[in-house]
This record gives C-alpha cells, structure tokens and sequence, in this order.
C-alpha cells in the first residue's frame, strides 16, 4: 500500500495519502488545510481520490473537506456519531473560534467494523470515543491511523464539547492495545514524533504507564 504523510494547516494535522499499489484508487485521511498541496501529491502519484475520511469532527481534521470533494468528486466518511454532534448549530458556534471551515455533510456514514475499500486495500474503522463523541481509527495490518485518540507519547484531549476521558481511555485499552505491538501507530498530530508502535507506546507513553494497559 502506497502511504504518505503531510503536515497540513495552521493547527498541524497529519493528514494521510493512501492508495492501492495495483490500482491507484486512493483515500485521504484529515485533510486538515493546505488542499493544493494534498492535491498536488495525490496528483503526482497518479492517485485516483475515492474517498475523504475524517477520524473526527474537529474543524482542524475537516477543513478542506469541502474543496478535496469539490476537486476529486469523493465521497466524504465520518463516523454517525460524529456527523450528528458537529452537526448541532451550539456545537458548530463553539468551534467557529478556530476560524476554520466546518465539513460539508458527509457522503456516507461509519460504524466499528466497517470496511473502506479502495482498489485491493481496505480500511477496517474501530471506534475510539473520548476526543470526540464518535472519534474513529482505521487500520490496516500493520499501520493504524489514530487521529486524536493515540498521540507519540500523548493521548487526546477531552476537555472540548463532546469529550470524555473515561470512554477515551476504555477505548485505548479495550480497542486499540489488544492489536499487535508491531502495529504501528501513525497519529493526528506529530506532537511527540511522527509515528511510532503500540509496544513502544505501552513502554514510554506516560499516559499508558500502568502495568494493567499491557494486557
């Protein structure tokens, strides 16, 4: 599988090129700003766009939504929960402080255990809620994508509207830390380092410290 990582936007998200290596259909994971950019690289690939995933609702992980779809004509994916959350007018007015536009409605709606295909490769959605009502990981054997759930040495903040720190760490534990410790771990922001392993995490990561996450 084809995979690139860049840093886009005011807020430095890492957004994520995918594609599949015989077919060149591809997705785009948080696209958080800097659309020409993402477009530039998906174009020099050759990477036909299929679909827009967003781990969550956060206006610095859908900004360019809405130009990446207008471009690319691809379906837009978010997780039920997340869509009808940032979809209340209170919800959008609290995040309008950011200054960053809010995602068109999404094309198609997510649940734990979907799959998203493109081309021989396919995604298989795992749901993280805490950072948000209906946070979202994709993994792929080894990589997994964690958004804003699994930092390099961080977890997700959950002091926004809609957090919850007791449901971000049951999904940590019980979701996330039961995969290999091989898988590596590609997250929404390079806060720590710009991807690591689970077993590294269980190792150093401050916030997994205690001996009953390496389960």
């Amino acid at each position: 599988m084809f995979l690139e990582a860049i840093t886009v936007g005011s807020m430095s998200v890492c957004c994520y090129i995918l594609a599949c290596e015989e077919t060149r259909q591809g997705v785009i994971i948080d696209p958080g700003g800097d659309e020409d950019l993402i477009l530039s690289r998906c174009k020099a690939e050759k990477i036909q766009v299929t679909a827009i995933i967003n781990t969550h609702g956060h206006p610095d992980h859908v900004c360019a939504n809405a130009p990446i779809k207008k471009a690319t004509g691809a379906e837009i994916i978010m997780s039920a929960e997340d869509a009808e959350f940032f979809g209340k007018p209170d919800v959008e007015q609290y995040f309008s402080i950011l200054g960053l536009a809010p995602s068109p409605k999404p094309d198609r709606l997510v649940k734990d255990g979907d799959l998203i295909e493109f081309g021989s490769e396919s995604l298989k959605v795992i749901t993280t809620p805490g950072h948000t009502p209906g946070g979202i990981c994709l993994y792929n054997p080894p990589n997994l994508f964690t958004g804003d759930t699994l930092f390099v040495g961080g977890v997700g903040r959950t002091d926004f509207p809609g957090g919850n720190g007791q449901q971000l760490f049951q999904a940590i534990r019980d979701r996330l830390l039961i995969l290999p410790g091989e898988t590596v771990v590609w997250p929404g922001h390079g806060y720590g380092g710009d991807h690591s392993t689970l077993a590294a995490e269980i190792r150093t990561n401050p916030f997994l410290s205690d001996s009953s996450w390496a389960r």
